[in-house]
């Protein structure tokens, strides 16, 4: 079974977070991020940012 991945070590920023999160479906990843980046990050959460974030879900899981 193939899981999905985002980490926030790719996108630097202010914050330096560190959060790596993983599912094993693309839906289930992408409510993760979208409440970590509303959440932690202040993104308000709209269409076109959902968009944004499936195009960062990556295959696999997230380097060590």
């Amino acid at each position: 079974m193939s899981r999905y991945y985002a980490d926030c070590r790719e996108y630097p920023s202010e914050s330096n977070c560190t959060v790596a999160l993983s599912a094993d479906t693309k839906e289930e990843l992408l409510e993760a991020v979208v409440q970590h980046a509303v959440q932690v990050h202040g993104h308000e959460d709209t269409p076109e940012f959902r968009q944004q974030i499936r195009g960062m879900l990556t295959d696999g899981s997230p380097p060590a």
